[in-house]
């Protein structure tokens, strides 16, 4: 059900163009994080808010939208957050 609860909180905060999530949990099950419940996931994002953002605001914004799920549901989060201008260049 996380992935399900990531891609309704970004759909909702974003409205992205894209939004791909990996579920990576699997890959670290007996690691600490896996054994609380924490999962592993990737998400990337193009959206409007992103544009002229820092990396670290971009991040942010992510970690905002995810509010208490970066407690206990989520233990670890790759993320590639593009506005629409960089995707269309290819630094995606």
């Amino acid at each position: 059900m996380t992935p399900e609860l990531i891609r309704q909180l970004l759909n909702d905060a974003f409205k992205p163009e894209l939004l791909e999530i990996i579920d990576n949990s699997a890959a670290h099950a007996g690691h600490a994080g896996a054994r609380s419940g924490g999962g592993h996931y990737h998400v990337t994002l193009v959206a409007e808010a992103f544009e002229g953002k820092s990396l670290v605001q971009r991040h942010q914004l992510v970690y905002k939208a995810l509010g208490d799920m970066m407690k206990q549901q989520i233990h670890a989060l790759g993320i590639n957050a593009l506005s629409p201008s960089e995707e269309t260049k290819g630094r995606f």
